[in-house]
């Protein structure tokens, strides 16, 4: 447990990319007008989540108004509102909103993520950036390897970015597995350890679920389907 609040802790003081540290720290000194009385995060976001973690959820990048300025993952904006309801439907979570770091949200088995830790302009990470962040992500599923046994990526880039992560200790299978909504792929161990249950979802950004793309119950499938290959149900 002390080895992931440590790596956690480190995530928050990094600094490797110049353009994403610019962007973060202009957005919580600039503010959004609804929030001009709040004192943004405006650092990393670390991952959020108990150490024991069954299912890991990967989305992209912190929002600039959302979790860099909670500080928590998907905390404080719309995607958080579908994401976190939906946790709490299938009992993956003791509450259905997250609004701020202290609001007393607890996840049950799930730790919730990224491949890129500060918030990007336009919500798009250059691959440069993504890949700059890839030893967090990799020190984090690292950490979680004991108890991990599903995955579930919220969106094209998260797969992508996840997928050389993955192989480091399960097999990934060449030509790689294609991300696709309700994808479900079962990477196998490299050495001892539990096969990974891999599953797609559409992200849920406010372009997807306003153009009801992406709905509430197809979040609560792929999150159902997860839960039950972690022997969560």
């Amino acid at each position: 447990m002390a080895a992931l609040a440590d790596l956690d802790q480190a995530v928050t003081h990094c600094r490797r990319c110049p353009r994403l540290v610019a962007w973060r720290e202009e957005v919580a000194q600039v503010k959004r007008a609804a929030f001009r009385d709040q004192e943004y995060w405006g650092r990393p976001v670390p991952g959020f989540g108990p150490p024991d973690a069954r299912i890991a959820i990967v989305g992209l990048a912190p929002a600039a108004h959302g979790a860099n300025r909670t500080g928590r993952m998907f905390t404080g904006d719309r995607s958080g509102d579908v994401l976190y309801a939906a946790l709490h439907a299938v009992g993956l979570a003791n509450q259905p909103t997250a609004t701020h770091a202290d609001d007393g949200l607890r996840l049950t088995g799930v730790r919730i993520t990224s491949p890129v830790k500060c918030a990007p302009p336009a919500n798009k990470p250059t691959p440069a950036e993504r890949d700059n962040c890839r030893p967090w992500l990799e020190r984090e599923l690292a950490l979680l390897r004991p108890t991990l046994k599903a995955t579930v990526v919220l969106g094209a880039f998260g797969w992508q970015a996840l997928l050389p992560v993955l192989a480091h200790d399960w097999v990934v299978p060449a030509p790689r597995p294609r991300f696709g909504h309700a994808a479900h792929v079962v990477l196998q161990p490299k050495a001892e350890g539990n096969p990974l249950h891999l599953f797609g979802c559409y992200h849920v950004s406010q372009q997807n679920t306003f153009t009801g793309r992406l709905t509430p119950a197809m979040v609560e499938d792929v999150l159902t389907q997860a839960k039950r290959t972690a022997g969560l149900a």
